[in-house]
């Protein structure tokens, strides 16, 4: 068999459905023929998007999987797979390459010299025979430590080349997850039971172990308040008494308060990184880190201790000793942090409710975020946002109640990202409404690929706050504004949606807001991409107390 095709088994071994891809790839043929769905983006970083998308959702235990043509797809996608490194999520992109007789002959673009710096693995198929094992280590890496994109560069003349039939013997790579060290473990207890003030930090780790039963009985069994990254997001459900909800560049009052007050901070499956869209740790903190890669300790903060293994591993083990430690009941007759929770939350919604609530017109962005929340089923719906305000504006305030319920991505922010990893979502959980919500800005930058979920037929909702400007770049471009208008944009996105083939509604007023959310589900529902974009004001502020 030629090179593509044994490439194309390897994948449906490992479980692959479907291949987010833009032509010309000769695996995406291949593929096909194997029964692995092809999903065509307009663009080659919307597709490495819908494959980032459908591995978070999935915690990885699906891979997504993007094939795109050398030269001008490797190019293209490299923003995608850039967002996929910086939020250490686990997709497998396969571009092909020129012949191997025209590598390293300028302008050739390679990838191999290109992704060293945003892939945990890449490397350059130079011979058929070797795909097997080269496929072998790229999935050995997907699946273990800490996730990351793994790119293989296929050469044209390596998809045709041929390999006997008998020396495709190949075995799906399964997950490990490693326990800590039982005496770290205990030492790591005996902190965390002996601290006045303590306070857990969840991340996208535990979504990835899918270790969310093991936080709540952590938490439970010590009453310990729980804040999320913003990548951890739904780790925690934020209906729970001990929620404190997620930090980034904006988040809760609950965050702030509890995370100043604290003389003890746990971080479970995060890296502990400093960013701007993370809740900065208050200096003088004692801290605890479990994580699955030892290169996060001590990276920006100083950890005072580690436990290294797999969240869920981990979380049982902290369990078990707790029990140990403190009896089987643990503290969980000890009410007192759930009670100043709930006082503090009451106290940040009562601050903002006047927003959340308000009936100004153009819509104020809060209050569509509020009646966006209160419309869908949360128990079976998926948000995530976009870059800028969008982002800023609904962290603090979408309560979510089910794991993988929000997508929070922040390290680094593309605008636009937020369509793709919708349509990915949707490919990991067809039961469930799939919801992106963007601005004007985000969507000029993908737009056009909201045809792709509708060709495709993934039924998403995409929510466009138009306050015809970029939000917030008031204070970065003030004479440019003033004389150019720089920061304004314009159009109608409702048209640009029905054009392409989807649902579409236009809102002006508050009151027309749930009835039109409710069409557009009803639409999706029956198997059509929906898009309702409400006119909305620029409102630049957000909660952020630190």
């Amino acid at each position: 068999m030629q090179g593509n095709h044994a490439i194309a088994k390897i994948l449906k071994a490992e479980g692959v459905e479907s291949l987010a891809c833009f032509p010309n790839n000769a695996i995406i043929e291949a593929a096909a023929a194997e029964g692995i769905r092809p999903i065509c983006a307009r663009t080659e970083r919307v597709a490495v998007n819908i494959a980032d998308g459908l591995s978070r959702v999935s915690g990885g235990r699906k891979i997504g999987v993007a094939a795109v043509q050398y030269g001008p797809g490797s190019e293209n996608a490299f923003g995608g797979v850039a967002h996929a490194w910086a939020d250490a999520s686990p997709i497998l992109v396969l571009p092909s390459a020129v012949e191997r007789q025209r590598q390293g002959i300028p302008p050739n673009f390679q990838a191999i010299y290109n992704y060293r710096e945003v892939t945990k693995w890449v490397e350059v198929v130079t011979h058929a025979h070797r795909i097997p094992q080269m496929l072998r280590r790229a999935f050995t890496l997907l699946r273990h430590g800490k996730p990351g994109p793994v790119l293989l560069e296929v050469p044209t003349d390596v998809m045709k080349e041929e390999i006997p039939d008998e020396s495709l013997r190949y075995a799906p790579v399964r997950r490990s997850a490693p326990i800590g060290d039982p005496h770290d473990v205990k030492e790591a207890v005996r902190m965390l039971l002996a601290a006045k003030a303590p306070v857990i930090v969840a991340g996208q780790g535990v979504l990835y172990a899918e270790a969310w039963d093991e936080l709540r009985a952590v938490a439970e069994l010590t009453q310990v308040p729980v804040l999320t990254t913003l990548q951890g997001k739904s780790a925690f459900a934020e209906d729970h008494p001990l929620a404190l909800g997620a930090g980034a560049l904006s988040g809760t009052k609950m965050v702030d308060h509890f995370l100043r007050k604290a003389d003890l901070v746990v971080g479970v499956g995060t890296s502990f990184t400093r960013s701007v869209f993370v809740v900065p740790i208050p200096a003088g903190k004692t801290m605890v880190q479990v994580t699955i890669d030892e290169q996060d300790v001590n990276k920006d903060y100083p950890i005072a201790h580690a436990v290294i293994g797999d969240a869920r591993a981990v979380l049982r083990q902290l369990a078990d000793e707790v029990i140990r430690q403190a009896g089987p009941t643990g503290r969980k007759g000890d009410t007192t942090a759930a009670r100043e929770v709930a006082a503090v939350k009451a106290d940040f919604l009562r601050e903002w409710m006047p927003r959340l609530t308000s009936d100004a017109v153009p819509l104020s962005p809060f209050r569509v975020i509020w009646d966006l929340m209160h419309t869908v089923d949360r128990r079976r719906t998926i948000v995530t946002h976009d870059s800028g305000n969008p982002r800023d504006q609904i962290v603090p305030f979408w309560e979510s109640l089910i794991p993988h319920g929000y997508i929070g991505w922040g390290k680094s922010t593309p605008l636009g990202a937020g369509l793709g990893l919708a349509m990915g979502a949707r490919l990991a959980a067809p039961d469930k409404l799939v919801v992106n919500l963007m601005g004007d800005a985000a969507f000029g930058m993908v737009g056009m690929d909201f045809e792709t979920a509708v060709r495709s037929r993934l039924p998403i909702l995409t929510v466009v706050m138009n306050n015809g400007l970029m939000g917030g770049y008031d204070k970065y471009l003030p004479v440019a504004t003033e004389r150019y208008g720089t920061r304004y944009l314009s159009g109608d996105y409702a048209k640009v949606a029905d054009g392409l083939g989807g649902y579409s509604e236009r809102v002006e007023k508050p009151h027309e807001l749930a009835p039109a959310l409710r069409r557009a589900i009803a639409e999706t529902e029956g198997g059509r991409a929906a898009l309702v974009e409400v006119v909305t004001r620029e409102e630049p502020d957000f909660p952020k107390y630190w």
